[in-house]
């Protein structure tokens, strides 16, 4: 993964169009309301949650659409303390005409965000990482969907030491430049610290790697943990649904199918580990080798109860580097672990 150095790490303010229901201060026992498209309401609720910490519920059924940043990359001001925002049917975004590049959400080492039934779209940062969302704290997507997204680095998200946990959300038609189109989830090298992603239910679907690795998830010296998720459609040049590099993945009941990639269609696993269980990886293309799975570097990958099969040209490359992987002739014998 390519470094992305943050050039401002400053923050606060907000240039998006949204808006609150009441015009009293956002507090950690009452929280406020924003009306639909009040943007100075609801950047002084994000900066008044940062200071106490609050609730901020967005209008439902509306779209808040920022139309210029509030600092040099994000459009809202940067999460620095505890703030959960929601909606229902709700949906957060840079204008299409938007001239200046940003994100809509930056989490801050120690921030605390929750994202609860809105949909965040249309971040733009070629130059720069997370087009969505940048989070370097902790970020908690409840039934939030991430999508039409575009960064340097993950697409949709960019979690840089953080802990990003996904609970029934989608992140979907995201695209990165370089790696990881959906999410890149990397480690924070000053801090010496790992990305931790996980992941229950939903879907990494469509999303896009355009010239390197992790079509839907990136994940770089650290860990990522996916259940009951279904990672679909994606492209890359390698790991065309997942890619990795010196990490930890564990797949439970989890479809990897019909991603594409120059190798490692389904699967990339350099010098990592990857566990799969109770898991399927199927119909995933690869132009050259490992169509399921591709393992290089004394890279691991284990199947329990979990089937790689029906991939294009082959299941697992090099062939017997994935014990259980089926052969040419796409039969699978399980592990018994």
């Amino acid at each position: 993964m390519k470094n992305i150095v943050r050039a401002a790490t400053t923050t606060v303010g907000v240039g998006l169009s949204i808006a609150v229901l009441s015009a009293g201060p956002a507090s950690a026992t009452g929280g406020t309301h924003v009306r639909c498209n009040d943007i100075t309401a609801l950047r002084n609720a994000i900066s008044q949650a940062n200071t106490s910490g609050g609730r901020i519920t967005l209008a439902p059924h509306c779209t808040y659409t920022l139309t210029a940043p509030d600092n040099p990359e994000d459009g809202l001001p940067e999460i620095t303390g505890n703030v959960t925002i929601s909606g229902r049917d709700t949906s957060v975004r840079r204008a299409p005409n938007a001239t200046q590049a940003f994100r809509i959400f930056h989490v801050a080492n120690g921030g605390n965000l929750t994202l609860k039934s809105l949909t965040v779209s249309g971040g733009s940062v070629p130059d720069s990482a997370g087009g969505g969302i940048w989070n370097s704290g902790t970020l908690n997507l409840n039934s939030a969907i991430i999508k039409g997204n575009l960064a340097g680095t993950g697409g949709g998200v960019y979690n840089l030491g953080g802990q990003l946990t996904l609970d029934r959300s989608t992140v979907k038609r995201n695209t990165a430049i370089h790696n990881g189109g959906g999410i890149a989830n990397g480690r924070y090298a000053i801090l010496d610290r790992p990305g931790t992603v996980t992941m229950k239910g939903g879907a990494l679907l469509k999303n896009r790697a355009l010239n390197d690795n992790g079509g839907g998830l990136e994940n770089v010296r650290s860990t990522a943990s996916l259940d009951s998720v279904s990672v679909r459609g994606n492209t890359a040049l390698h790991g065309g649904g997942i890619n990795q590099f010196g990490s930890t993945l564990r797949l439970t009941s989890t479809t990897v199918r019909d991603n594409v990639a120059v190798s490692g269609g389904g699967l990339a696993n350099n010098a990592s580990t990857a566990a799969l269980v109770r898991s399927l990886v199927t119909r995933n293309t690869a132009i050259t080798a490992g169509g399921g799975i591709f393992n290089e570097n004394s890279g691991q990958a284990t199947l329990t109860a979990s089937k790689v099969i029906h991939n294009t040209p082959d299941n697992c490359s090099p062939e017997g580097s994935v014990p259980g992987c089926a052969g040419p002739a796409n039969r699978i014998t399980p592990s018994s672990r």
